[in-house]
């Protein structure tokens, strides 16, 4: 069996392989997104493919829309050339149940999928004319957090948005400085309404898309490229409005006991590929079942009946809510001190984890006796009901394959949310005090020690990618298993940087005792573990 538009014609044994298929026949799916596109989507990976595209094919089923997703993507085009083209832009997603078994489904509700670059004209074309037609209603984004970045720590403009920012929209390279220019043809063809929406996994993820999209619209009206009714325009959000959103779903590289049950069920050529740019990518994806997207409902030029398929319709200050009982408190502090403590003690998968006593004790202290003290309930989800599902059912499922390497990945960008938001909570709070935290500076000092690229046994360990890896190894350089004077006068500048922490953690009382704690994890070889058997 092939996944493709062709392979699906043999219904039958794609049911005899338990793997649903969709209830909407896939070419009029793609004639009606070309005749009245509505929805296109930055960001081709896996977030993408297994839960918001499997949220429009929801609505496909249904009946209730005639359209799909145009996908695109600014970064790896290796994807769209190897992962959508090859298989119709279909994929087969995988959810992995606490009990072993998998429920299989073929995710067919994305039209095409296009590189959006320079080096691909016949693309960036499409994209124009999809932004010139006035059924457009949307445009969201799965890039990570770094993908709206315009500046590095310094507050300094990267050399490619200058780039930008100096040759206008003809000549862009950036993710931001593409979408503004699609957003200008959108103005130049009558300036319908549209809803621009992140829903990527970083807080107040609207604010920051509008941010950089604003920062590079003032820069072509200052450097004449665009007209001050354009920026009017952007700015307007009656017509360009960016709603926040909270979304949730853990979603690991493809997993090889999930490509050789797919080989056995008869399905062909699901073997992940390498990108050029390093993803690890599959015809597949596999992730966990629960899943939660919660967005702000400000769609100007109308929207898909989303709230059909299971997403929270809600206004901004419920959105904000939830992704800060999400993203400070209930799962990613969890997941980012699994993450860097895992991979010192040499663990490779989340799930392991959760059956290490001290590890197991470190996520539950976060969460529970720290993080839900401060905790803003939303309302629409129990933050109680929410925690106890992260930590008793989605981090212990053992059939999640999903390794602290990946998680480690751009902590840099996280920690600001992840810990940071917690202690500027208990900073404003007058019957709280900051100083009396313990287990979020031992995250923190877990991070530092990480770092080292030394792992507890003293073998030296690689570090997950990370855009300022260099720039803190680099601040920590000297600093040496075994040797925790070496660590004197290093930590506490790193501490202070309230850009990298979302606040100085040494005004806030924690820097000596993170300092502490980080030279207790250098004392030698098996100090991590020592240390944390000493607090938890």
């Amino acid at each position: 069996m092939k996944l493709s538009y062709e392979g699906l014609r043999d219904r039958a044994a794609w049911s005899a392989a338990g793997v649903k298929l969709p209830e909407f026949d896939w070419k009029e799916m793609c004639e009606a997104t070309e005749a009245a596109p509505t929805w296109v989507h930055f960001g081709a990976g896996n977030i993408f493919r297994g839960f918001i595209a499997r949220l429009q094919q929801d609505l496909l089923n249904q009946g209730l829309v005639k359209g799909g997703i145009v996908a695109a993507d600014t970064f790896d085009y290796d994807i769209i050339d190897k992962i959508y083209k090859p298989f119709d832009s279909m994929t087969v997603m995988v959810s992995l149940l606490p009990d072993g078994s998998l429920e299989k489904e073929v995710v067919a509700s994305i039209a095409k999928g296009l590189r959006a670059g320079g080096a691909f004209p016949e693309d960036m074309e499409q994209l124009r004319a999809i932004f010139r037609k006035s059924s457009l209603q949307m445009v969201s984004f799965t890039i990570t957090e770094k993908g709206y970045a315009l500046t590095n720590l310094q507050g300094q403009f990267f050399p490619f948005v200058e780039a930008d920012f100096q040759n206008g929209p003809a000549k862009c390279s950036h993710a931001m400085s593409m979408v503004t220019a699609l957003l200008l043809e959108r103005f130049q063809a009558g300036g319908t309404p549209i809803a621009v929406v992140s829903m990527d996994n970083c807080s107040h993820n609207g604010e920051k898309l509008r941010a950089s999209i604003m920062t590079v619209v003032d820069k072509w009206l200052e450097n004449g490229f665009v007209s001050q009714a354009f920026a009017d325009w952007v700015r307007d959000e009656e017509k360009v409005s960016f709603p926040w959103s909270m979304i949730d779903k853990i979603t690991p590289r493809p997993a090889k006991v999930v490509e050789e049950a797919l080989a056995a069920a008869g399905v062909e050529d699901m073997a992940p590929i390498i990108t050029g740019k390093n993803t690890f990518i599959a015809p597949f994806v596999n992730a966990e079942q629960p899943q939660y997207l919660v967005v702000e409902d400000r769609f100007p030029n109308g929207r898909p009946p989303l709230e059909k398929a299971g997403v929270y319709m809600t206004d901004r200050d419920t959105v904000n809510n939830t992704e800060k009982m999400k993203v400070t408190t209930c799962l990613n502090p969890l997941h980012t001190a699994l993450a860097v403590y895992g991979c010192l003690l040499g663990y490779e998968s989340i799930a392991a984890e959760m059956k290490d006593r001290e590890l197991k004790a470190l996520v539950e202290k976060i969460g529970y006796t720290e993080g839900i003290p401060v905790v803003v309930d939303p309302k629409i989800l129990s933050p109680m009901d929410f925690i106890h599902e992260v930590i008793d059912t989605r981090l212990p499922n053992p059939f999640m394959p999903d390794t602290p390497q990946r998680i480690a990945t751009d902590t840099s960008q996280k920690v600001a949310i992840r810990f940071g938001e917690t202690v500027k909570s208990y900073l404003a709070r007058e019957d709280l005090n900051a100083a009396d935290l313990t287990y979020i500076p031992l995250a923190i000092a877990g991070w530092l020690r990480y770092l080292l690229a030394v792992d507890d046994a003293g073998r030296p360990m690689a570090c997950s990618s990370d855009p300022m890896l260099e720039t803190l190894q680099g601040q920590l350089a000297g600093v040496e298993l075994g040797r925790p004077e070496s660590a004197a006068g290093k930590v506490s500048p790193i501490l202070s940087n309230a850009v990298l922490f979302g606040v100085d953690l040494n005004r806030a009382g924690l820097g000596e005792k993170i300092e502490g704690m980080f030279r207790e994890l250098l004392a030698g070889p098996g100090a991590v573990r020592s240390t944390l058997k000493k607090y938890l």
